[in-house]
C-alpha cells in the first residue's frame, strides 16, 4: 500500500484488483460443459493447441483448466498421451450411483429434520426454473439446475462430510446423468421424480423423501446402463 500512495494516487481513485480466477473459471465451465453434452467424448484426447485456438486463449489457462477438471474427475492424466475425457465403465458407474443414492438418502432425512423453511422455499423455486427449463427443452440448463438441486437438499442436511463425498462423486458422474435424461420418456420421468422429492421436502416427510431419493437414483442407472453396456463399457 505504501508503494501506491508513492504513485501519487488517492486510495479512493485506485483500480479494482484484476480478477485472475474470471478466465480460468470460464475455462473450466466452458470445458466441463463440453463434456457434459458430448462434444468431448469419453476417451478424447484433450489437444491444447485445437482447443486454445477453438475458444481463443493461450496454452497456459486452458492447461490450468484441463488440470482442475482433472481434479474433478472429469479428465485423466495419461503418460504418453496427455489429457483424456475421463471413460467410466459401467460397473464404475453403478457403484458410483449407488454409493450416492445412500448418501441422498440419509441427507433427505436430516434435511426434513434440520432445513429451515426458507432453504425449503428455494429448492421449491429452484426446482420451478427446472420445470420452465424442461417445457422449453433446454436439456443443458435443466440439467444444471437438476443437480443444484441434488447439491442443495445435501447442503441443508447440514453434514459437511457427506456433502463433500457427495460433490466429488456427483461431479464424476456429470456426463453420465446427462446422458439419463436423453429421450422425451426418460426426461419426463425424471421430473415426475424430482417434483415427488420437492413435495416430501415441503411435508417434511423423512421417509417418503429418502424413498423418492433412492428410487430416483436406481431410475437413474437404469436409464443409461443400456447406453453404458451398448457402448462396451
Amino acid at each position: 500500500m505504501d508503494e501506491i500512495r508513492s504513485l501519487g494516487l488517492p486510495e479512493s481513485s485506485l483500480p479494482e484488483p484484476i480478477r485472475r480466477t474470471a478466465l480460468h473459471d470460464t475455462l473450466v465451465g466452458r470445458l466441463r460443459d463440453m463434456i457434459i453434452e458430448g462434444h468431448l467424448s469419453p476417451g478424447t484426447r484433450l489437444n491444447e493447441g485445437q482447443l486454445g485456438q477453438m475458444l481463443g486463449v493461450s496454452r497456459t489457462p486452458l492447461r490450468e483448466a484441463i488440470k482442475y477438471l482433472a481434479s474433478e474427475g472429469l479428465v485423466e492424466l495419461v503418460p504418453s498421451r496427455g489429457a483424456v475425457v475421463k471413460r467410466f465403465g459401467a460397473k464404475d458407474v453403478k457403484d458410483m450411483l449407488s454409493v450416492l443414492a445412500t448418501l441422498e438418502e440419509l441427507a433427505g432425512r436430516l434435511a426434513c429434520a434440520s432445513a429451515r423453511d426458507e432453504e425449503i422455499a428455494e429448492i421449491r423455486a429452484l426446482h420451478d426454473r427446472m420445470v420452465r427449463h424442461y417445457k422449453a427443452g433446454d436439456r443443458l440448463e435443466y440439467y444444471k439446475l437438476n443437480q443444484a438441486i441434488h447439491t442443495r437438499i445435501v447442503a441443508i442436511s447440514g453434514n459437511a462430510a457427506l456433502a463433500e463425498v457427495h460433490g466429488m462423486l456427483q461431479t464424476r458422474l456429470k456426463r453420465i446423468r446427462f446422458v439419463g435424461h436423453e429421450g422425451p420418456e426418460k426426461w419426463a420421468a425424471a421430473v415426475g421424480e424430482h417434483e415427488e422429492m420437492v413435495a416430501a421436502l415441503e411435508a417434511r416427510d423423512a421417509d417418503r423423501l429418502s424413498e423418492v431419493l433412492g428410487r430416483h437414483l436406481k431410475k437413474a442407472w437404469e436409464r443409461v446402463s443400456e447406453t453404458l453396456e451398448g457402448a462396451g463399457r
